[in-house]
């Protein structure tokens, strides 16, 4: 008998498990490699950074997904290298991995345009971690303003800045109004969590730029009466521990705020431009491979390239969105591919990517949806992407506890996930930030 194919999976995202779980044959063999033992459902990871949610919720272990695919085993492991001409795959634990097929879907990282040294005080939201943190850092900011007196020192610890106005920002920006209006309100004896100041920057013209004009105008109305203020054609030139300064017509203005959050884009996991060197393949300002049709590398057909890390475009020639579908369907694709190629059968025409529409929540019974080109907004948009979110979870526990965590919190406002968790941060400190406000009195109701 003789040996199966091999296909080796670099990243358990939307595009590396929606082809394993199409793998699932026993004409090949399968290896999932992820840094991670989870699957992580991103569109939603901002309620866990808002207290909406907890970690267990939007991500569910890749064994536990993929235990009944026999064929398919998973590794928790981090690749460095890749050699396409003798075809393996090289672990940071030195462990060394064949493969017959190769699906690269290592995913992106939070892009700071070249200043990566704001990621200290404006964390982005690509992981678990970096989720509970944002988590950590708004719910202190009330925590210590609850205990300061000097009014400059309390609207700073008041003001939440989120940079970056696409669906991530949007969706953010609103959940904390929500939490600062309604959450909280009646929580505190010294502040009013309501009057807490909410500003969403972006450099764009509008927000929510991929959205057609209308649906990002009902957008940015729903923000405003939530009490978010959205700064359009605002290019950020410093980030530091007492807030940001920006570039805004040509004028420069600072913003103290002790919370700033960036959502302001993303580049390629450092594995593209790894692949791409090895591969003589070329990728785009952003770090993505560049791909042929059929989602391949040039000369290296046995090399697939999906998601975030894949520079493709459509028919048109336009350039596909980094979002869960393009990756979900890319990852099907390469699947159907190489079970083609196995079984002796032509090859598949090109990838094209099928645009089921773009959906962006803004807080209870508000969102906006492009759902095959009809233009809706408000409680049936906000259905609609309730409905999509809780089908697109990979687990039906998942989907079961979200659902009625949702029901929850549209009933009662309350967010059972607001938890401070982990070690102060140290611009967090009580002690530190109470001694330098020289002679300002701590706030103690009476």
């Amino acid at each position: 008998m003789s040996e199966r194919w091999k296909v080796v999976i670099i990243g358990g995202g939307f595009g590396g498990l929606s082809a394993a779980q199409r793998l699932n044959s026993n004409l090949v063999d399968v290896t999932v490699i992820d840094r991670r033992n989870y699957h992580l459902f991103q569109p939603l990871l901002y309620q866990v950074a808002t207290g909406s949610l907890s970690a267990g919720e939007v991500a569910s272990p890749l064994r536990s997904v993929l235990s009944r695919q026999k064929n398919t085993r998973v590794w928790l492991g981090t690749v460095v290298d890749i050699d396409p001409d003798s075809k393996r795959v090289f672990l940071a634990d030195g462990a060394i991995v064949p493969y017959d097929s190769l699906i690269v879907a290592a995913g992106s990282q939070t892009s700071y345009f070249g200043r990566n040294e704001w990621q200290e005080w404006a964390p982005g939201m690509k992981s678990v971690e970096e989720a509970t943190a944002i988590r950590h850092k708004i719910l202190y900011a009330f925590e210590v303003a609850e205990r300061l007196s000097d009014p400059v020192q309390r609207r700073a610890w008041l003001t939440f800045v989120i940079v970056g106005a696409g669906p991530t920002g949007v969706e953010l920006s609103g959940a904390i109004a929500e939490i600062a209006r309604q959450t909280l309100k009646n929580d505190f004896r010294s502040i009013k969590p309501e009057e807490a100041q909410i500003i969403l920057l972006d450099g764009a013209p509008r927000a929510l730029m991929p959205f057609p004009q209308d649906l990002a105008e009902k957008a940015t109305r729903s923000l405003a009466k939530l009490g978010v203020e959205v700064r359009c054609g605002a290019m950020v030139k410093n980030v530091d521990k007492d807030g940001l300064t920006i570039d805004s017509g040509g004028r420069t203005d600072s913003i103290a705020a002790k919370t700033v959050v960036w959502a302001g884009g993303i580049t390629a996991s450092p594995l593209g431009k790894i692949v791409a060197s090895h591969a003589k393949a070329e990728t785009d300002k952003g770090g993505r491979v560049k791909v042929k049709p059929d989602l391949t590398i040039p000369s290296y057909p046995d090399i697939y390239v999906v998601g975030d890390l894949a520079s493709a475009t459509d028919e048109k020639g336009k350039p596909l969105p980094g979002v869960a579908q393009v990756a979900m369907q890319g990852g099907a694709y390469a699947a159907k591919a190489i079970l083609r190629k196995v079984k002796g059968h032509s090859e598949l025409p090109p990838f094209r990517y099928f645009d089921k529409g773009s959906l962006a929540v803004i807080g209870r019974a508000a969102a906006v949806a492009d759902v095959f080109g009809l233009h809706i907004s408000g409680l049936l948009a906000w259905l609609v992407w309730a409905f999509i979110h809780v089908t697109y979870l990979v687990s039906f526990q998942s989907r079961i506890l979200v659902f009625i965590q949702w029901a929850i919190q549209d009933l009662t406002f309350n967010r059972g996930a607001r938890l401070i968790t982990g070690a102060a941060p140290t611009d967090f400190n009580f002690s530190r930030e109470l001694s330098e406000i020289k002679r300002a009195p701590v706030n103690v109701p009476r």
